[in-house]
């Protein structure tokens, strides 16, 4: 019998993927429409669609990691497994960090005012740059997630894997130049260009020029879009920094198993893509209308399937045939 820890563990973990994907294919399902409608996809939506397949592809792989790591422990701890899905598992981490990176920083673009000569030329090409940064991504991703399939050493050490199964002798486990490497390049510089994105958008919309606009176009779709994709930004980062930390903090051992710090961490991580999903549903007006729509459909079905039936009631008359 498995202890408690690890039934809600696994309970909670079956629950985020379902709404990971169920949020990320409606991220997906929605921008693959307009495609298929004939219009053009935009940039973000670009961005978006390759979000949504990231976040999918790394929560499948997340619920597979912990799935072996709880049930078929032995298995998951010999070399080859835990090289191959510790590298598995940090290219969609990796990659989802940088298309956020990619997401954020077109809308910093989209909304600040450059005179640089530079970022203004960049800013007049990102419908062509974005594919060359979506591509870039992938390769750094791979890059610096590949050489975790060779980057393992064994420790010493005795612990408790479940209630009635021990994990003792040597565990594999990933050498601290590659983690510190991999962090800078894969978590901490996307993390530091996000952060820059939402300060330059944050300045951009509390500047008085800003100012000025936001008093004569109060209501103007042009106003009400930067104050959306500063929202989006915000809560991206919010999302970002909480994920990052909560890893930092799995990957140092600063809690023991099953202590509220532990949960905390990991409650954190399982929600992680989902949560991205909302956050980038909310931010896009065409994905929120999608979402109510869906939402309205299933109340109303609902609401057939609870509604009381109709009982008729038939009079029926008879006919007496009397003796004559």
């Amino acid at each position: 019998m498995l202890p408690v820890f690890l039934l809600a563990s696994m309970a909670i973990l079956g629950a985020t993927t379902v709404m990971s994907t169920v949020t990320n294919c409606i991220v997906v399902f929605v921008n693959v429409s307009e495609k298929s409608k004939g219009k053009s996809l935009s940039s973000s939506d670009i961005i978006l669609i390759t979000l949504g397949i990231s976040n999918i592809i790394f929560q499948f792989i997340m619920t597979a990691n912990d799935l072996m790591i709880i049930l078929w422990s032995d298995v998951y701890f010999s070399d080859e497994i835990f090289s191959i899905f510790k590298s598995l598992l940090y290219f969609p981490i990796f990659s989802s960090f940088w298309f956020t990176v990619c997401l954020c920083v077109y809308y910093c673009l989209q909304i600040v005012m450059f005179t640089h000569p530079f970022l203004t030329r960049l800013k007049r090409r990102i419908p062509k740059l974005v594919p060359c940064f979506l591509v870039s991504s992938v390769l750094t991703s791979v890059a610096i997630s590949v050489p975790a399939v060779w980057s393992s050493y064994r420790d010493q050490i005795t612990g408790n894997v479940s209630s009635n199964q021990s994990l003792q002798g040597n565990v594999p486990k990933l050498s601290a130049s590659y983690l510190i490497s991999s962090n800078i390049i894969g978590c901490s510089l996307p993390l530091m260009l996000v952060a820059i994105s939402n300060g330059l958008i944050l300045r951009s919309l509390v500047s008085a020029g800003n100012k000025a606009e936001k008093i004569s176009k109060a209501n103007s779709p042009r106003a009400e879009a930067r104050e959306r994709a500063a929202r989006t930004v915000g809560s991206l980062l919010f999302l970002y920094m909480s994920f990052y930390i909560s890893e930092i903090m799995m990957f140092a051992d600063l809690f023991p198993a099953s202590s509220p710090g532990f949960c905390i961490c990991l409650m954190v991580i399982y929600t992680y893509s989902p949560a991205q999903s909302v956050i980038l549903i909310f931010g896009s007006p065409k994905l929120k209308k999608a979402i109510l729509n869906l939402l309205r459909l299933f109340q109303r079905l609902s609401n057939e399937h609870l509604e009381t039936p109709k009982i008729l009631f038939i009079d029926l008359k008879v006919q007496e045939i009397k003796d004559s």
